[in-house]
């Protein structure tokens, strides 16, 4: 399988990703590798974008960490899910056979949380509910089903390749040791001073060209705010018995049924263009604004779907609603008020993101300044 034709999402394992694709707390974190940097034949950046395309995976088994520090603020923690990857530390065990034999496993204190995918059986198991989920999903279309499993530094590094263009400088950087391999860097700087990314990098396998580590760096910062890498890695086939699930006694199985991949508003493409940048995408309340590593993602929710005071905070919940969305209005109203040519709202300004929340309806995301979204937001 070629590394950079496998399009598989990273939306269960690297929520950021995502941010990546639109372009593009707690203590700092640090780095993975801090082994002495080996002595590796010279290669041009260049030649490790050839390297990436051509590289053959057939099978990988391996222990993945990552780490994000995006100055999030407690508002993720209540998501639950997915967002709970958007801070801390957490590891996860992965094993790939192809692109129809995939397992990630999430592992913490109180349990685990598997995806596994066998042909066209995807299972997901959480050992902490006791609760297990079956689907099967249509017929091969070609490629991987969207979101099936995604896997390792692989995949962000795909999400963030798609970004390079001429607004991309694409430099090397030192060599390193990964997971006790070698490996080559490869580092994407945004050319643009409105990006909050300063520096993507990707650590490359010397001999395998598999990416095993993918950072972000913040701008100003000297210390990623975002990382996933192997810390042990094998790249031998695993077993057919690591792809079959069998639930355990006493565990609760829901069957879905699996959509048929196809467009989605915003995300897929149409005619050769994401719907959001194509005519009449703004009926479906989002477009996005600028291009490369400064894209501002723009979604309308509409002035009747946010109640507000007179004092321009949100309206505070009734008893229905429960407690975290009443914690989730109170960190919304806890956001500092901004204005100006553009309206008035609120914003959230992240190590690597910033949001503004117009008081006229409007959300404006991107891995930008808030000066750009405020551009945006004008226009």
């Amino acid at each position: 399988m070629s590394v950079l034709k496998n399009r598989s999402t990273l939306r269960w394992l690297v929520p950021l990703a995502a941010a990546v694709t639109v372009v593009g707390g707690g203590a700092a974190i640090g780095t993975f590798a801090a082994n002495a940097e080996p002595a590796l034949p010279p290669r041009s950046a260049a030649q490790l974008l050839v390297d990436l395309q051509t590289a053959r995976l057939d099978g990988l088994s391996g222990t993945v960490v990552q780490r994000a520090d995006l100055g999030l603020p407690p508002l993720a923690g209540l998501a639950g899910g997915d967002a709970a990857l958007l801070t801390g530390t957490h590891t996860l065990r992965v094993w790939y056979s192809g692109p129809d034999r995939q397992r990630v496993a999430l592992l913490d204190t109180l349990g685990e949380r598997d995806v596994i995918r066998s042909g066209r059986d995807v299972w997901t198991w959480d050992s902490k509910a006791n609760t297990a989920t079956h689907r099967t999903l249509p017929e091969s279309t070609g490629r991987a089903a969207e979101g099936a499993l995604p896997v390792t530094p692989k995949d962000a590094a795909e999400q963030a390749l798609a970004a390079v263009d001429p607004s991309t400088l694409v430099t090397t950087g030192r060599s390193a040791t990964v997971a006790g391999r070698d490996a080559y860097e490869l580092v994407l700087t945004p050319r643009d001073e409105a990006s909050l990314v300063h520096q993507v990098r990707i650590a490359i396998d010397a001999t395998e060209h598999v990416p095993l580590r993918f950072e972000v760096l913040a701008d100003g910062a000297d210390r990623p705010a975002f990382e996933v890498a192997f810390t042990q890695v094998d790249y031998r086939r695993p077993d057919a018995d690591q792809f079959t699930f069998n639930p355990p006694p006493g565990v609760k199985v829901t069957e879905e049924t699996a959509e048929r991949p196809g467009p989605k508003a915003g995300a897929q493409l149409k005619d050769g263009k994401p719907d959001a940048q194509r005519p009449g995408a703004e009926d479906a309340g989002l477009r996005t604004v600028g291009t490369g590593w400064t894209t501002v993602l723009v979604a309308r929710t509409g002035a009747a779907d946010v109640a507000r005071t007179p004092a321009g905070d949100a309206a505070k919940p009734g008893p229905a609603d429960g407690p975290d969305a009443a914690q989730a209005l109170d960190l919304l109203n806890g956001l500092p008020k901004v204005s100006g040519d553009w309206g008035s709202g609120r914003l959230f300004a992240g190590k690597l993101f910033s949001v503004l929340l117009t008081d006229d309806g409007r959300v404006l995301a991107g891995l930008v300044t808030p000066e750009r979204l405020y551009q945006a937001a004008r226009g």
